[in-house]
C-alpha cells in the first residue's frame, strides 16, 4: 500500500497543486498582457479605424508643380527632384491629400483629410480638461513657400464622419472646400481669414402661372382697393420663406390709363407691378404671347419698371439693348442659377426688324442650345421658363415635348411652363450623362378673370436645390393646387390648397 503524503496535522499536502494554478494564472495573466499589447499596439498604429474609409494613394500633382507630392501607407512625402522636403507626421495617418488653392491667395496649400488621435491638438478650449485618446477625423493645412513646408491651420475634431473632399474653384470666383459624407450629403466651405467657415448651398423656390389681369381685376383694385395687394396677400409668409420667388407676368405693364386693356390687347395698370414688387417676387418672367400687346412703348415700360425695383425680369429686352442677352444670372446662397424664358409667339405681333431681341421667341432650335450651354457655363443650375402649350388643355403637346427633349439634351436642369391657362403634369426626366431635369409643363393660371373650370385652377412649384454629391440638383420638388375665387364686388383672389 502506497502511503499518502500528508502533513503532521493529517490533511493532504496541496503545495504542488497550489503552484500549478499560480502559473497557470501567471501565464493567463501574461498572455492577456501581451495580446493587450499587441492590440494597444495595433490600435495605436491606426489599425481599427472605421472599415469605411477610403485610403487615397498615389500622386497628388499632376507633375506641373514644383515639387512632388506622393501620398502612400497613409503618409504623405514632398519631394522636389528626388530629395524629400516634408513628410506627414508619423502619428497622423492621412486619408485625402489634396494640392489646391483653398484660402485663395493665389498659391497652393497641401490640405489633409486625416486621422489622428484626440478630439484637440496642442491647445484645447478651455472648458475640456484632458483630450480624448480615440482616433478622429480631421483636416489639416500647410503652406509651401520655396521648398518649405509650414502649418497653416489644424482643425479640431470635424464633428462628421467624411467621405471624400474636393476643392472646385473652377467656375466660381473663389475656391470653395466640398467636403462629402457617408450619406453622400455634401458641405460648401470657405476660407474666412482664419480657417473654414460653412455656407449653405441651398435654395428654395416658389414658381406661379399667368399673372393675367383681365379688365375685371384692375377695375376693382382701381376703383375698391387702390392698390393690387390684395391678389398676393394670402401668398405673404410662402414668398417671405422661399429663397427665390418667381410669377408670369402675362401682360405688359403701363403707367398710363389710356393704355390700360384687356383680352384681347392688354394694358395692366403699374400699380401692379408695384404689388408684386411689394410682395417679393424677385423674377417675373415676361416672355409671353402678349408682351407686344402694347408695342415696344410696353416692353420698354415693363423692363425698365422691374430694373428698376431690383427685380430680374426674363425674355424681353428695351428698344435700347440691341445686343441679345438671352440669359440672366441670379445668386443665392452661393448658388448661381442661369435662368432663360422663351415664348412661342406673339399673337402674330411682328417683333421689330431693328431689335429682334426685343422677346425671346422659342424658334431657333440651334440658337438656344448654344444660350442654354452658355448660362450653363456661366451658372451652377440653368431654368428655362417656357410659355408653350395648347390653351385650356391638361395634356401636352407635340410643341411641349420636342422642345422638352432640346431642353434636356441641351443641360437644362429645370423647366417651368406657361401659357394653357390650365394646370398640367410635372415630372423629373432623366439624361444619358445622368444628370437630370425637373418639368412643370404648365403651371396653369395664378390671377386671372377666366371663368373656364380649368381655367380657375392653377399650381404653384415648390422645389429645393442643393448641393449634392453629383452637383447642384433639385432634392425636393411638389406642386400645391391653388384656386382663383370671384368674391363679393368682384374681388379676386387666389388660394391654396393644402
Amino acid at each position: 500500500m502506497i502511503p499518502r503524503l500528508t502533513s503532521r496535522s493529517g490533511h493532504r499536502a496541496t503545495g504542488f497543486t497550489g503552484n500549478k494554478k499560480l502559473k497557470r494564472i501567471i501565464t493567463v495573466l501574461m498572455a492577456l498582457v501581451c495580446t493587450g499589447a499587441v492590440l494597444y499596439l495595433l490600435w495605436d498604429h491606426g489599425a481599427f479605424l472605421p472599415v469605411w474609409i477610403s485610403w487615397q494613394s498615389g500622386a497628388v500633382t499632376d507633375g506641373q508643380s514644383e515639387c512632388e507630392i506622393l501620398l502612400r501607407d497613409r503618409r504623405v512625402t514632398v519631394q522636389r527632384q528626388e530629395e524629400i522636403l516634408w513628410e506627414s507626421p508619423k502619428e497622423v495617418k492621412v486619408q485625402q491629400a489634396l494640392w489646391a488653392d483653398v484660402d485663395n491667395d493665389g498659391k497652393e496649400e497641401l490640405a489633409l483629410l486625416c486621422w489622428k488621435k484626440g478630439r484637440y491638438g496642442k491647445s484645447r478650449p478651455f472648458w475640456v480638461e484632458r483630450d480624448e485618446k480615440k482616433w478622429s477625423q480631421h483636416l489639416f493645412v500647410y503652406e509651401y513657400d520655396q521648398g518649405v513646408i509650414r502649418s497653416k491651420w489644424m482643425s479640431s475634431y470635424l464633428g462628421m464622419d467624411v467621405e471624400s473632399a474636393a476643392v472646385n474653384g473652377e467656375k466660381a470666383p473663389l475656391s470653395r472646400l466640398y467636403l462629402t459624407d457617408r450619406e453622400g450629403k455634401v458641405s460648401c466651405w470657405r476660407w474666412d481669414f482664419w480657417g473654414f467657415t460653412k455656407e449653405e448651398r441651398e435654395v428654395t423656390f416658389v414658381a406661379f402661372g399667368d399673372n393675367l389681369i383681365h379688365e375685371p381685376i384692375y377695375r376693382y383694385g382701381l376703383s375698391h382697393e387702390g392698390s393690387f395687394d390684395f391678389l398676393y396677400d394670402n401668398f405673404e409668409e410662402i414668398l417671405s420663406e422661399s429663397d427665390i420667388a418667381v410669377i408670369n407676368q402675362e401682360t405688359p405693364l403701363t403707367d398710363n390709363p389710356s393704355r390700360y386693356g384687356g383680352y384681347p390687347r392688354f394694358g395692366t395698370p403699374a400699380q401692379v407691378g408695384e404689388a408684386i414688387a411689394d410682395a417679393g417676387f424677385a423674377v417675373v418672367t415676361c416672355a409671353t404671347n402678349h408682351a407686344l400687346d402694347r408695342g415696344g412703348e410696353g416692353v420698354n415700360f415693363t423692363k425698365k419698371f422691374f430694373d428698376s425695383r431690383g427685380i430680374t425680369c426674363l425674355g424681353i429686352q428695351t428698344q435700347e439693348e440691341r445686343r441679345y442677352r438671352p440669359f440672366e444670372v441670379v445668386t443665392r446662397n452661393g448658388i448661381r442659377f442661369g435662368m432663360l424664358n422663351y415664348t412661342y409667339g406673339t399673337n402674330g405681333i411682328a417683333v421689330p426688324k431693328e431689335n429682334p431681341c426685343m422677346v425671346h421667341l422659342l424658334e431657333n432650335e440651334d440658337q438656344i442650345r448654344e444660350d442654354i450651354a452658355g448660362a450653363g457655363q456661366e451658372s451652377d443650375f440653368v431654368m428655362v421658363f417656357a410659355h408653350w402649350g395648347t390653351e385650356g388643355s391638361e395634356e401636352i403637346d407635340e410643341f411641349q415635348k420636342k422642345w422638352t427633349q432640346v431642353f434636356l439634351e441641351a443641360g437644362a436642369d429645370a423647366v417651368v411652363g406657361t401659357h394653357p391657362h390650365a394646370l398640367q403634369p410635372f415630372e423629373m426626366l432623366k439624361r444619358k450623362d445622368g444628370g437630370e431635369m425637373l418639368v412643370y409643363y404648365s403651371l396653369g393660371n395664378f390671377v386671372s378673370a377666366q371663368n373656364e373650370s380649368v381655367c380657375v385652377k392653377g399650381g404653384m412649384a415648390e422645389f429645393t436645390v442643393s448641393l449634392t454629391k453629383q452637383g447642384y440638383r433639385v432634392t425636393e420638388y411638389d406642386l400645391h393646387p391653388l384656386v382663383i375665387n370671384r368674391g363679393e364686388k368682384g374681388k379676386y383672389e387666389v388660394e391654396i390648397l393644402r
